[in-house]
């Protein structure tokens, strides 16, 4: 095992032919920094973008994302199925608070609505309470 020159693995300093690295992977993101920064220098949001801004939109994305698909999955994993369907981005969204404020005024296609029934809307159970009610007055 003889070290050359023109190795990858191993020895001091980079070799001549160096593989480069992408900006996502030195940020250690899944999410593609150089893309967004595409996207934010042709969107003309502002008339220069820092080195930075796309790496941490890219950290807020990704962690957003992240956290939808987690709870979606968690959602998946209640409905007993293995995958992810638009119904179960709907429920992880409406029932964590945060997440759905930030998404309040969008709408999921084919999401579907949160199971929800108004309280006046229940039948009232009044054999049971008239009975209980009138056992008790009996015994007194």
């Amino acid at each position: 095992m003889s070290s050359t020159g023109g190795s990858t693995k191993g020895g001091r300093g980079k070799p001549k032919a160096s593989k480069s690295v992408s900006r996502s992977h030195k940020a250690g993101l899944q999410f593609p920094v150089g893309r967004i920064a595409r996207f934010l220098k042709a969107g003309k949001y502002a008339e220069r973008v820092g080195a930075g801004a796309p790496v941490y939109l890219s950290a807020v994305l990704e962690y957003l994302a992240a956290e939808v698909l987690e709870l979606a999955g968690n959602a998946a994993r209640d409905n007993k199925k293995t995958r992810i369907v638009p119904r179960h981005i709907q429920l992880a969204v409406r029932n964590d608070e945060e997440l759905s404020k930030l998404l309040g005024s969008v709408t999921i296609a084919n999401g579907g609505v949160l199971p929800n029934i108004h309280q006046t809307l229940l039948p009232k159970k009044m054999g049971k309470d008239k009975g209980e009610i009138g056992s008790a007055s009996q015994e007194f």
